[in-house]
């Protein structure tokens, strides 16, 4: 499993609206392309297994691609205090 490298959970956080303000998750998501510095670090959490991704090209109209975190992911990028919104993570405990 990759490591979640200091720009991978940055990525991962900013997917999930986490700001360091906020202390519950109000999305899973982040769109990115090719060629823009953080593409590569959310292609590296995808192979990690802690991502899934969309690519744009399967568009009709084209577009950058779409990645969204795990349950595993995304509790890998909580800091204390804060929880994921069950909406969005349904099936996973909150932690606190």
């Amino acid at each position: 499993m990759a490591e979640m490298t200091p720009k991978r959970t940055e990525m991962a956080r900013h997917a999930l609206g986490l700001d360091g303000r906020r202390k519950v998750s109000y999305r899973d998501r982040y769109v990115t392309g090719p060629g823009a510095e953080d593409h590569e670090p959310g292609l590296a959490v995808v192979v990690s297994g802690l991502a899934g991704r969309r690519d744009g090209k399967t568009l009709p109209f084209g577009g950058d691609d779409m990645f969204w975190l795990t349950p595993a992911g995304a509790r890998a990028v909580l800091r204390s205090g804060e929880t994921l919104d069950p909406e969005d993570f349904p099936s996973v405990p909150e932690e606190g």
